[in-house]
Order: structure tokens, then C-alpha cells, then sequence
């Protein structure tokens, strides 16, 4: 017999290692936080399933009967597929908006040098300091002035401008760290600054563009207050204002209440499960860059 093959059975086995206290410690705290953060949504979705008097007798336990009938009847008394509609115009609208004028201006703040640079970038960042429900009131008169109430406009206008410096802010981080050696190569190649925005640095900030879109999308999906001042039109009504309808002051139906807000909130989650990627990047890489 070989005498490696006789050492090899002489070696003691390998020694199973069991993970450190410290990991283990870790890994089970931040599972414990994932399912508290977790819970008031499955608390949600089993709540829509419920009857009213379910509901009160046992507000924390799975349904003695799966109500289906709350999801339908939620969906066509807020007339949801209206208020749906209605969302993802605004929403749509309003992020498509945000990401273009803060894509451009991040552009022009972090690859020029000019007069009052600093000044300009401070007045952008102080945007971000004002609370925007204070604005409610001259917004108002301001809209009403310029015929815009009961408008989409009415919402798209303001959820833009609020967005704005956060979107400048993340973006002009992220291209501050593009190399110059770029811009220089394509306009010895003949391109203009267009051209360098468009087909160059635009793409290359993707990862920030995708976070700004997805926080733009989680404030303009769930905004509450500037939709219930500035529409009054049924019809132009977004989600969270057709939940309401099953609140007034005599009382609550809580069940359907439950079924429209499990309604109200698969987008969000849809849109999360798609780009969380991309959302973990830009966030990172807006961290990291700048």
C-alpha cells in the first residue's frame, strides 16, 4: 500500500465548525427584525379577509372565515380601477418629470464649472429642509389662480417640485465620480453636450436614476394630503383618497378598509420585488460616490 494513501487514513477528520456566537447572534436578531417589519403586512392581508365583528373579537388571529367578497366589494364601492387609473397618471407623470429636470440640472451642477455654482446647488439643498405641508395653503390660492385645481396637473406640479432637490442631490452625487476622461473623448469624437448627456452620462446613472424613481414613486403612490386639498372631483380621485369612503363620522367599516388598502399596496410591493436591485446600487453607489 502507497504510504500516502496510508497517511491520508491516519489524519484525524476535519473538526465540524459550528458558527461563531456573535454570528448566530446577529442572524437571529435581524431575523426577528425582518418579521416585525413584516407583520403589520400580514397583519393586513389577513385583516381583509375578515367580517367587521372577526375583526374586533380577534384583531390578531388568522380569520374563523376567509371573506372573499371584502376584496370585491371594496374594488367597486371606492371605484379602485378609477382610482388606480387616476395613480399611475399622477405618478407616472410626476416621476418621469423628476427624474428628467433633476437628471439635467445634477448634470449641469456636477460636470460645469460657472459663477454661483455653490449658491445655486444651497438654494436646491435647502428645498429639501421645507415642510411641505406647510405649503398647502398658498399652494392652493396659487392653483386656484392659475385654473389648475381638480386637475392632474394640480398634483403632478407639486410632487415634482418637492422631489426635485432630493433627486438633484442623489443624482450630482453619483455623475460627480464619472472620469472626466469621457466627456473629453466624446467631444473629440465630435459630440456635443447632448450627446454626451444622452447617450453617455444618462446611462451611467441608472442605478442613482432607479433609486430617485422608486422614492418618487413610494411619496407620490401613498400621498394622502395634497390630493385630498387640490381634488374634488370624484372621478379624478387617486387611491388613498378612495379609501376614505368607508370612513365618515357615524363609523368605519373596517374590513372593507382593510380589502382596499391590501388592494392599494400590491403595486408598491410588485414594484419593490422588480427593482430591488437596482434600488440596493443606486443606494450604495450614491453612498459610496459621494
Amino acid at each position: 500500500m502507497p504510504e500516502s494513501t496510508t497517511a491520508a487514513r491516519l489524519q484525524p477528520a476535519p473538526r465540524r465548525r459550528w458558527p461563531r456566537p456573535g454570528v448566530t447572534l446577529t442572524n437571529t436578531a435581524m431575523l426577528l427584525y425582518a418579521l416585525a417589519t413584516l407583520y403589520p403586512l400580514i397583519w393586513l392581508f389577513q385583516s381583509a379577509f375578515k367580517t367587521n365583528q372577526n375583526f374586533f373579537e380577534k384583531p390578531f388571529a388568522l380569520p374563523d372565515t376567509w371573506v372573499i367578497e371584502n376584496i370585491t366589494r371594496a374594488w367597486a364601492l371606492s371605484d379602485m380601477g378609477r382610482a388606480t387609473l387616476n395613480s399611475t397618471i399622477v405618478t407616472g407623470s410626476a416621476i418621469v418629470l423628476t427624474v428628467l429636470l433633476g437628471a439635467l440640472t445634477a448634470f449641469v451642477l456636477s460636470r460645469f464649472r460657472f459663477k454661483g455654482r455653490t449658491l445655486l446647488s444651497g438654494v436646491f439643498l435647502l428645498g429639501m429642509l421645507i415642510p411641505i405641508h406647510s405649503t398647502l395653503v398658498p399652494l392652493f390660492i396659487m392653483m386656484n389662480q392659475a385654473g389648475i385645481l381638480n386637475t392632474y396637473w394640480a398634483l403632478i406640479l407639486p410632487y415634482t417640485s418637492f422631489e426635485l432637490p432630493l433627486a438633484i442631490f442623489i443624482m450630482a452625487a453619483y455623475m460627480s465620480a464619472i472620469p472626466k476622461e469621457i466627456e473629453e473623448a466624446a467631444i473629440i469624437d465630435g459630440s456635443g453636450y447632448w450627446g454626451i448627456f444622452v447617450r453617455m452620462i444618462f446611462p451611467l446613472t441608472l442605478p442613482a436614476i432607479s433609486t430617485v424613481a422608486i422614492l418618487a414613486f413610494l411619496r407620490y403612490w401613498n400621498d394622502f394630503a395634497f390630493a385630498l386639498v387640490f381634488i374634488n372631483e370624484p372621478s379624478l380621485k387617486t387611491i388613498p383618497l378612495s379609501l376614505a369612503i368607508f370612513s365618515d363620522g357615524f363609523g368605519t367599516d373596517y374590513a372593507l378598509t382593510m380589502a382596499a388598502m391590501a388592494i392599494s399596496v400590491v403595486p408598491t410591493i410588485v414594484i419593490f420585488l422588480i427593482f430591488q436591485e437596482q434600488i440596493m446600487k443606486g443606494m450604495v453607489a450614491g453612498a459610496v460616490k459621494g
